[in-house]
């Protein structure tokens, strides 16, 4: 390898940024924390994520110290945000001088603190590498792209990683297959969300069936068309099974600005609740009957919980949820929405198996990865 992480005690910045960084890192810290005599570790907030629902709820339920430095970069344009991450970052490496960078996922977050250390000539780890949906079009694929052309360990959730990165031209002794680290987090918090009230706090009785549903990508919110698809599948569905919908700030915004205000209150079994914490989640999780969402890391803990998980995207970073889970991609058509649904109320259920190393033990991996350099 063309790098070399210093003998004796080591430095390591842990970056987050955006609420899935936080499930992932969480346990992390935790691990190293364990052998303070070998690391000493720093927890790097961004402020990528803003919002008071979407990023203290859940640094609090996963038990997350105050971080040692917070960014406070709020919201913004891609460029305007990775900017002054990058600005604001820079300033902390050279004033602290870590002997590690660990970034995790996709978000600009992600790319920007990686530049920003592989600049200085400070080693990054990228956690949760590898991942490809294939469509340069999507941000988070850019990000991607760029953190794991310049990271120097590359630590994968799957096997499809590892290849994804070797065709890409990656040397193989930097690839580290450690298996999915958010279900570290999902293992250790399961028994604490199954006591959350969550369901009888917002009329939802728990011997009724109801669907999950996150909605929250560009692709799908920022344009009124893509978004009035979506909500009219929504609003056929609804006759059929409560839908309960922790709706992101993203969104409510983009359903004022497009006029559909009166069409979402009037769908009589949807209920839309403000963003949930992370054992209330997971708890919602848990308990549907299946689950509407474009988000990632949802197509994943809905595998391991063998939730069948519908993803309003045309295609998926995340395969293995698809070949070996119980994720199904639908595309951005209402019939094909209700449809796919109906199939499952009809008793067409997907099954699916948890994949390798999505076991718990994720954080031990990758920490025993450095523990031995």
């Amino acid at each position: 390898m063309s790098f070399k992480l210093k003998k004796g005690k080591k430095k390591i910045h842990i970056i987050v940024g955006a609420r899935p960084n936080f499930m992932k890192m969480a346990p992390l810290y935790k691990e190293f924390a364990k052998f303070p005599e070998e690391f000493e570790i720093k927890l790097i907030h961004t402020g990528q994520h803003y919002d008071e629902r979407m990023s203290k709820f859940f640094f609090d339920d996963l038990q997350m110290p105050k971080p040692d430095e917070y960014l406070e970069v709020g919201s913004g344009t891609h460029g305007k945000q990775t900017a002054k991450i990058m600005e604001r970052y820079e300033k902390i490496l050279l004033k602290d001088k870590p002997d590690l960078v660990i970034v995790a996922g996709d978000v600009n977050s992600t790319s920007a603190c990686a530049i920003d250390a592989v600049k200085l000539h400070i080693p990054v780890a990228h956690l949760e590498a590898g991942l490809r949906s294939f469509a340069r079009s999507m941000p988070e694929e850019i990000n991607r792209i760029l953190t794991d052309a310049i990271s120097d360990y590359l630590l994968t959730p799957s096997p499809d990683g590892d290849e994804n990165l070797l065709v890409e031209g990656i040397p193989k002794e930097k690839i580290f297959f450690v298996g999915n680290i958010m279900i570290d987090s999902l293992i250790q918090y399961k028994d604490k969300a199954m006591k959350s009230n969550i369901l009888s706090r917002i009329n939802i009785d728990s011997t009724q069936d109801y669907a999950l549903i996150t909605l929250h990508r560009p692709s799908n919110v920022d344009n009124r068309e893509g978004l009035l698809i979506i909500l009219n599948a929504f609003e056929e569905i609804s006759k059929s099974i409560n839908l309960i919908f922790p709706i992101h700030p993203r969104t409510t915004k983009q359903i004022q600005a497009f006029d559909l205000e009166d069409k979402v209150k009037n769908m009589k079994n949807l209920h839309l609740i403000p963003p949930v914490g992370y054992y209330d989640f997971l708890k919602l999780q848990m308990g549907a009957k299946f689950i509407l969402t474009d988000s990632g890391g949802i197509q994943e803990e809905s595998t391991y919980f063998g939730i069948p998980c519908l993803t309003l995207r045309p295609n998926t970073e995340r395969p293995i949820t698809i070949t070996e889970g119980t994720n199904t991609l639908v595309k951005l058509n209402t019939v094909d929405i209700i449809n796919e649904s109906q199939n499952i109320l009809s008793g067409n259920i997907k099954k699916g198996n948890i994949p390798k190393y999505w076991d718990g033990k994720t954080a031990e991996r990758i920490v025993k990865i450095f523990r031995i350099k």
